[in-house]
């Protein structure tokens, strides 16, 4: 996973920390504050207590369920990724070979050249000095 997956990833699971326990101090600090009885109280605590952890549960929930479908998006973008650089490397392969072929062809024609006239100026000096003898 890349860098800003990762920032992401723990930004949201900070959220959701901050989330339960700022619910947790909210319920709390309601409670103690309003004028009930112990029992009342302990009760409405309880009741609370649930429906955070609920909530906290709900959020986990979603947070795996992105991180699933984030891990998913990366793997097939990776894939993609390969896949083109792979096609990119096929392309590049096969114009290298014809290119050097075509250079290794162009570099033979001169060279046949030199020997035929080579050749050929032997062909010559040897007419010559028949010619003279």
């Amino acid at each position: 996973m890349s860098n800003m997956d990762n920032q992401n990833m723990a930004s949201t699971s900070g959220f959701a920390k901050g989330l339960f326990i700022g619910g947790l101090i909210g319920a709390a600090a309601a409670l103690l504050f309003a004028p009930k009885p112990g029992r009342d109280l302990r009760s409405d605590l309880s009741e609370k207590m649930t429906v955070v952890s609920d909530k906290t549960k709900d959020v986990a929930s979603v947070v795996s369920s992105k991180a699933t479908d984030l891990a998913k998006t990366v793997s097939t973008k990776t894939a993609d990724v390969a896949k083109t650089v792979a096609e990119s490397k096929d392309n590049i392969v096969s114009s290298v070979t014809k290119a050097s072929a075509d250079v290794a062809n162009e570099a033979a024609k001169p060279d046949k050249e030199v020997m035929d006239a080579t050749a050929q100026a032997a062909k010559d000096t040897q007419k010559q000095l028949n010619a003279n003898s």
